[in-house]
């Protein structure tokens, strides 16, 4: 395949910026498809050029697969780059891309298919011998009251084509199933329009652990290590690290096995991350899904391994298939990442879209920042609110969660509430620097923060 020259990146926000970066370190030109909302944001003056794609409403610009390939052929790009999020897990861009001879900087269309449904999912990973949670499809009540009596309560009703939390409900007594399934159902039909549900073993105390990988599209995978996102709120991550603290070496081995062995089923082609629930009380870990694309917290792994992602990414979509044997890959010390939103831990989290008065990112040794957030900058109310990624690698986890603390410290953001004292409550908290929380930390670490005065001090953040 001959060389990508240029690439159309149909995304917005720090990872359009991040994709950027590497594409000039390649020498490789970049196209910016904006909506009306972004043609004056960083990613836009970054990029070599910036073509409007439509207003701001994401199902206006962001969402238009016809206008997305249309751009990338008015432009002449070789490929289009899709970053995550929007349309980067939707086998019909892929598809069209396929059909206009444009390279899909991702998966192949079928691929996408494979694990977006996630029944279709939790198949491939019983055929590849990696293990699911306890539980199954149900079309009706009476087989859901069945199976659920099986597996028993609590358990989890599940949106299959879902993600994000979004028609997922908590079931903790056999009566409630029939109404959290119509309430799943109906909400998983208007955020994905496909209304199937099924249910899971809820697993009391877990752990969200990934793993990355990297394939070739003919069958070899490697991995570049395991990432905990344990630190979560309503299902959307906070706080990633990576090594995931307090596995024993033989548990981290069998989960990057398990990570490349379902990957390999696929014959899986360039990044992605296999998603795991470790069960604490049970040392057991069960496949939850796969996202076929670049990970917000995939900065993490290349701090410690030395790989850049998105490069490894254009290669693989070149055809230069995977440029790195599971040998060269020798992680280095630990990385702890904190996405800064837009969002007041005050208020319950409630966005808080704006315009950024002033900024000061920090920096130094061990210290990585991803953003497109800069003094003057607006945050528009159309889209996710994160603003920045702060990374901290160090020796080991003590020494990056030193250096994290102090990043935290020294950002500044006035114009819009932030995060930032959450992670700073977060960073210094006895649970969290222990290692190994689950995915209740934050409902504890709130609970525990209620009405502390730093949870609620916002001024010297904006």
């Amino acid at each position: 395949m001959a060389g990508i020259r240029r690439i159309l990146i149909a995304n917005r926000g720090e990872i359009a910026a991040r994709i950027i970066r590497t594409c000039r370190t390649l020498g490789v030109e970049t196209v910016l498809a904006a909506s009306a909302a972004d043609r004056d944001s960083l990613p836009a003056r970054l990029a070599d050029r910036t073509i409007c794609i439509g207003p701001a409403p994401p199902k206006e610009s962001y969402l238009r697969i016809e206008t997305i390939v249309q751009a990338a052929l008015g432009v002449e790009a070789q490929a289009i780059h899709p970053g995550y999020g929007f349309l980067s897990e939707r086998a019909e861009l892929a598809r069209l891309c396929e059909a206009q001879r444009i390279v899909f900087i991702g998966p192949t269309a079928a691929q996408i298919e494979a694990v977006g449904d996630k029944l279709r999912a939790r198949a491939e990973a019983e055929a590849a011998g990696v293990p699911v949670v306890p539980g199954g499809s149900v079309e009706t009540a009476e087989a859901a009251l069945s199976l659920a009596r099986r597996i028993g309560v609590p358990l989890l009703v599940k949106a299959v084509g879902g993600g994000g939390g979004r028609g997922m409900k908590r079931v903790d007594r056999l009566e409630d199933l029939p109404h959290a399934m119509e309430l799943a159902s109906s909400e998983a039909g208007a955020a994905f329009g496909d209304a199937r549900v099924y249910l899971e073993r809820f697993v009391t105390r877990g752990r969200h652990v990934e793993v990355q990988v990297l394939g070739d599209g003919a069958g070899r995978v490697i991995h570049l290590g395991e990432r905990d996102c344990s630190v979560q709120r309503r299902y959307q991550k906070l706080i990633e690290e990576t090594p995931a603290p307090g596995l024993t070496e033989a548990f981290r081995g069998r989960i990057q096995e398990a990570g490349v062995r379902f990957a390999e089923r696929l014959a899986y082609r360039g990044a992605g991350t296999v998603e795991f629930l470790v069960d604490v009380e049970r040392d057991a870990f069960y496949f939850l899904e796969m996202n076929a694309r670049i990970q917000v917290e995939h900065p993490v792994t290349e701090a410690v391994t030395g790989v850049d992602l998105v490069a490894e990414q254009i290669a693989i979509a070149e055809g230069a298939g995977l440029r790195l044997r599971q040998g060269d890959i020798r992680p280095r010390g630990c990385a702890i990442e904190c996405r800064v939103n837009a969002e007041d831990p005050a208020r319950d989290f409630q966005p808080s879209p704006g315009r950024v008065t002033e900024v000061s990112w920090p920096g130094g040794a061990g210290i990585r920042v991803d953003t497109h957030i800069e003094s003057g900058s607006r945050i528009p109310p159309f889209y996710d609110s994160l603003m920045a990624k702060i990374v901290a690698h160090g020796p080991d986890r003590p020494a990056a969660l030193a250096r994290l603390r102090e990043a935290i410290a020294v950002a500044r953001v006035a114009g819009v509430a932030t995060n930032l004292p959450f992670h700073a409550a977060a960073l210094t908290d006895a649970e969290f620097r222990a290692g190994g929380v689950d995915t209740g930390f934050v409902a504890r670490l709130l609970a525990r923060a209620h009405g502390a005065p730093h949870l609620s001090e916002n001024s010297h953040h904006g």
